[in-house]
């Protein structure tokens, strides 16, 4: 992607779209606020480093932190700081070639007077000034620190530099003064849970002139520098694509459908634990690997280990196709993964590797990712806009809690769905059967029989409709007729 030349590129092609593409404004100041450990330093190195590598001079001034502590953090992620100008200004003695201040024992007019030496001297394209606090605490009064930052930014402004200050908030949770001089604010948060990893997430709170992307966006910092997974908003694809039906391995599943499923819709299996959800969606996936079409699972709730040997015990064998590239299996750990990076992930199967079948086992597993369960609906609806936007046949899983009689859904996304297929068990002749129908179908036909679903040795089996049982859905149906499930074989 090429982006217009008035945009400076933070160095993450992912935060430079919601910036409104391109990145930070050139020859402005932005501020970049957050609380420690929300990764401001690793944004402000990653950004001086793609200046670098775009041949323009950087420099960061640091008032917080050590060259050999900023060295450190660039170590951590296999980064080299050669190239990049940096100033310290911290109470460690004397640097050759540099004035180290005593914040105690300085006046703020004399360190903003050697900053602005610094940059005199070395002339930056890119300057990343870290931090706020220390000035803030030198000023003593707001209207004096006030008046600093106004005077840096008169000066900063003059020599055309692109600037990032840094600003860790502990003397005040928020400078709204701060936000009116500053032409750009970029917010950081972490949020920390009762139990999993901590998540952390940005907002573009002011960006003057730009129509950036609002909200908030997840982002990880793992070795390698900062991630950030944009908010998602489906937009269609420039080209269109067809509307066929897709089927499945079993014919007689694909026959209560009306023929299969149309591409670009999605499907809600319910049912309670084990009444065979997994393995419907597992038909499909396979399907789409016989047919020589890329198909991805994103698995909460089992092992790929796990979903590999159950298949190979039913007829669905994914081994042959994982290892031919066309099955993609994905194992995620809700207590470790953020919304973003799920959806992430899922943009990714589509956009990269064209998974055309997309299966979610579980819902009640991203549940867990995202316990509001109205923000994880507004995300669940935007995701399978995209995923029908681009064609792809989606399947959701969602165990009810419970196994016979009155279940409860933990999470209502029938009416977003464009198919509903309900699984539930039901006694028969003293044994523990499964019935599968179709509640919903909503381009085409469908069968509106309920009828028996066997999963064995011998594959998936549908049987003919239970005409002679009557409430197979309260799981203990009173039988009318002669013997009509399938016979054992």
């Amino acid at each position: 992607m090429t982006f217009k030349t008035d945009k400076a590129t933070s160095g993450i092609p992912t935060l430079d779209e919601i910036l409104g593409g391109g990145g930070f404004v050139k020859k402005r100041i932005h501020l970049l606020e957050g609380a420690p450990g929300t990764g401001k330093t690793t944004l402000g190195l990653q950004f001086l480093m793609a200046g670098r590598d775009l041949g323009e001079k950087t420099l960061f001034i640091t008032l917080s932190e050590s060259k050999e502590e900023l060295e450190h953090v660039a170590a951590s992620h296999g980064w080299s700081l050669r190239g990049i100008e940096i100033f310290e200004m911290m109470p460690v003695g004397e640097a050759a070639g540099q004035t180290v201040f005593h914040s105690s024992e300085v006046e703020l007019g004399e360190t903003t007077r050697t900053l602005f030496n610094a940059i005199d001297r070395i002339k930056p394209m890119r300057l990343v000034l870290d931090s706020l606090a220390e000035m803030r605490l030198l000023a003593e009064s707001a209207l004096r620190y006030r008046r600093q930052i106004l005077a840096i930014k008169q000066f900063l402004l003059s020599k055309g530099a692109t600037v990032l200050m840094l600003d860790d908030m502990t003397t005040s949770p928020a400078d709204l003064q701060l936000h009116s001089i500053v032409h750009g604010v970029l917010t950081l948060e972490q949020l920390a849970f009762e139990y999993g990893a901590e998540r952390r997430r940005l907002r573009v709170t002011k960006m003057r002139g730009v129509r950036f992307s609002g909200g908030y966006h997840d982002y990880i910092i793992r070795t390698g520098g900062m991630q950030v997974f944009p908010r998602l908003i489906a937009i269609p694809p420039q080209t269109p694509f067809k509307k066929d039906i897709v089927k499945s391995v079993s014919p007689q599943l694909d026959e209560i459908l009306g023929g299969g499923l149309r591409r670009g819709t999605s499907t809600l299996l319910i049912g309670p634990a084990g009444s065979g959800k997994s393995s419907v969606a597992l038909s499909y996936l396979v399907a789409a690997a016989q047919r020589g079409e890329h198909a991805a699972m994103f698995a909460f709730d089992e092992t790929m280990e796990s979903i590999v040997s159950r298949s190979a015990g039913i007829k669905l064998a994914l081994e042959p196709y994982i290892k031919e590239g066309l099955i993609d299996i994905d194992q995620i750990n809700p207590a470790e993964m953020s919304p973003g990076e799920f959806t992430g992930r899922v943009c990714a199967s589509v956009e990269k590797n064209g998974a055309k079948v997309v299966v979610i086992d579980s819902l009640n597993g991203l549940m867990n990712a995202m316990p509001d369960e109205r923000h994880l609906i507004l995300q669940v609806h935007e995701l399978l806009t995209f995923l029908s936007q681009h064609g792809v046949l989606t399947l959701m899983v969602i165990a009810q809690h419970g196994m016979v009689g009155v279940m409860q859904n933990p999470l209502d996304l029938s009416y977003i769905s464009d198919n509903v297929l309900l699984l539930r068990y039901f006694e028969a002749a003293g044994k523990i059967r499964k019935a599968i129908s179709v509640m919903k179908k909503r381009v085409g036909s469908h069968q509106d029989s309920i009828r028996e679903l066997r999963i064995s040795g011998e594959g998936l089996q549908v049987g003919e409709p239970l005409n002679e049982f009557q409430g197979i859905m309260t799981g203990v149906p009173r039988y009318t007729g002669p013997e009509p499930l399938l016979k054992p074989r």
